[in-house]
């Protein structure tokens, strides 16, 4: 290795992806820079002040088996307000949690949580430019000229590259949140031969608790039981401690408000050059778009205790700040509500993600690798995770070791890079968890079992973490071959409890097994009534019941996925001639000679390559490549 570099790995940001990063890095051994334009705004959350929710949660959870830090804070003292399961009327793979996070008390526990870690320098600064030579990054510059040298740079950028805030017509020269706009670097990366988007997303305006009717508002309460996203938390938040959020709904006087403002709009009155998340829309563009739906549901969320503030979740809007008055003013309960912070929409320059590798190191230029919503996503799951990936595989590349691509059937947090990677992206993209094909193996329940090795192997897992939760998977284990091998036999406690159920004519050779898998019953009472059984506690429960009540679907998405993996790992060489290949379709021949995929399996991602230019593909490498094949 080198040791004339002033640090093995820079991390430019300290959002939420430059936060994961830069632990990643330091807790891998390597001497981390983590440069950030604030110090005091590390891990802010300029927009919702909640983590978690649909997809969003699982990869938390999976943030938090791999050995990232995001769901730790989440679930510590001082960052919680409230927290929930959400659909768990609905299967267990779309199940998950979602928290509301203190927009003080998170970030501060994160900086304090950071500022405890070997090998994590901080520093505040202003990056202007990418040092590289000979396509390989060395280093970055700053505003005042100094370099500082690395050997590998990690982008982590938010949405302040060439950011501008928007408000109608008005537009300021301004960061997320108040912070300051990054100029410069846009330019140094293009000028490295990278392709720039110009992305945009928005927030909802703040308003005064006090000014609010919530009398007649449906009242939203967090969940019972001992819910968090870190495996490690052992002190959880009681449902009478947490903060409620409400439910109001806009309506067809709101909506004619808007529709007659439209042109006043920064994105309907041709200000907004960027191009907006197609899954968070604008209030405005909700009211054109679904011209027929006669209300759009609201969230009343509580954004600290250390301060009076309520996030209009579901208001994005970029009407000027007459109009977001007559708008809010118009729904019920906010009628005589006052404005603590007006709405914006905000434009930023991002990376064309499809020149990335699986490792998130960039193609054009080696040991530069970028993550977070510079990399073209949207919210703060997605950014830690994207940050947590990204700092592993520097740390990995610099150690001479193999890179950490997770496939789509381990984690969210594959399916979200191999997504960005092999089909790009034109708006800012947000995991959905239909963007998953194997919703059952990708669970929040089971994100220790996917990833604790794989977090253990890195070094990102201590053995003393690794073992005590290796201890309660094997703990499920046990329990799902106990219940295998256990036969109801004359167990009366155990036919009373069925019959309870309405299963009254049980058969003593039927394993307790079968018997969980029957409607309603639970593995606790069988415990209780089965001493073979071990005891678990309401997670492993949890984990049992899954796998003993969905069996059948869980082993029908093992299937396909040993299926498709015949021909997902199958190498593409790096001579092929894609434009002379017969067969293939013009659309495929053009993005495969740009992409290079290097095998089956990434080339049936990428966008306009469709089944049919797979079968050529198979053939064509199979035989004409390797004759006998």
């Amino acid at each position: 290795m080198n040791n004339t570099m002033n640090y093995d790995v820079i991390v430019v940001g300290g959002g939420h992806a430059g936060s994961e990063a830069s632990y990643a890095c330091a807790t891998m051994g390597m001497r981390t820079l983590l440069l950030c334009l604030n110090e005091k705004m590390i891990s802010n959350m300029p927009c919702n002040p909640h983590i978690g929710g649909s997809a969003k949660g699982i990869v938390v959870r999976e943030i938090d088996a791999l050995g990232g830090i995001m769901g730790k804070v989440a679930d510590m003292k001082g960052s919680l307000i409230q927290i929930k399961e959400l659909n768990t009327s609905k299967g267990p793979g779309v199940r998950c949690l979602r928290a509301q996070e203190d927009k003080i008390g998170y970030p501060r526990n994160m900086q304090a949580y950071l500022k405890t870690v070997k090998n994590l320098t901080i520093q505040e600064g202003e990056c202007k430019s990418i040092l590289a030579e000979n396509h390989k990054a060395y280093g970055i510059e700053l505003e005042d000229g100094t370099k500082i040298t690395a050997k590998a740079i990690i982008l982590a950028t938010g949405t302040h590259m060439e950011a501008r805030i928007l408000r109608g017509h008005k537009i300021q020269d301004q960061g997320p949140d108040g912070e300051k706009a990054s100029h410069g670097l846009s330019k140094s990366l293009q000028d490295l031969g990278l392709k720039m988007l110009r992305l945009k997303t928005g927030t909802p305006p703040r308003l005064d608790p006090k000014s609010i009717d919530y009398q007649d508002l449906q009242v939203e309460l967090g969940g019972s039981g001992n819910l968090a996203f870190s495996y490690d938390t052992k002190e959880f938040m009681r449902q009478e401690d947490m903060l409620p959020c409400h439910l109001t709904y806009t309506n067809e006087k709101t909506h004619e408000i808007i529709r007659a403002h439209l042109q006043e709009s920064a994105m309907y009155g041709g200000v907004v050059e960027g191009v907006g998340p197609r899954y968070c829309p604008s209030i405005e563009d909700k009211v054109v778009r679904f011209a027929s739906k006669e209300r759009h549901q609201l969230f009343l969320e509580p954004e600290s205790v250390f301060f009076s503030s309520c996030y209009v979740d579901g208001l994005s809007t970029s009407m000027p700040e007459e109009v977001q008055e007559e708008i809010v003013h118009s729904i019920k309960g906010l009628e005589h509500a006052v404005f603590l912070k007006y709405a914006y929409a905000i434009e930023y320059d991002a990376l064309e993600p499809s020149q990335l590798y699986h490792t998130l190191e960039t193609r054009a230029v080696e040991n530069l690798y970028i993550c977070g919503q510079i990399a073209g996503t949207s919210g703060y799951e997605e950014a830690a995770a994207l940050g947590l990936i990204a700092g592993i595989n520097a740390s990995l590349k610099i150690q001479g070791k193999e890179p950490l691509i997770l496939k789509r059937d381990q984690a969210y947090i594959g399916i979200m890079i191999d997504d960005i990677v092999t089909k790009g992206t034109k708006e800012p993209y947000r995991l959905l968890s239909s963007r998953s094909e194997f919703r059952l193996l990708t669970r929040s329940d089971n994100a220790d079992m996917r990833l604790l090795k794989i977090g253990y192997d890195i070094g990102l897992n201590s053995k003393e973490r690794y073992e005590r939760l290796n201890q309660r998977i094997e703990k499920v284990y046990q329990a799902l071959d106990a219940l295998e091998n256990t036969k109801l036999g004359a167990n009366q406690k155990v036919k009373e409890y069925l019959s309870s159920l309405g299963f009254v004519d049980t058969n003593g050779n039927e394993s307790l097994k079968q018997a969980l898998r029957k409607q309603n019953v639970r593995y606790l009472p069988l415990q209780e009534a089965e001493e073979k059984l071990p005891y678990l506690d309401e997670e492993e429960q949890e984990k049992v019941e899954i796998e003993v009540k969905y069996e059948g679907y869980i082993k029908a998405q093992q299937k396909e996925v040993l299926r498709r993996k015949q021909y997902e790992d199958l190498p593409l060489p790096d001579d092929l001639d894609y434009h002379s290949m017969q067969g293939l379709s013009l659309e495929a021949r053009e993005k495969l000679a740009l992409l290079r995929p290097k095998t089956l399996g990434e080339a049936s991602q990428i966008t306009n390559v469709h089944p049919s230019d797979i079968d050529v593909l198979s053939f064509y490498v199979r035989h004409l490549k390797n004759p006998g094949r």
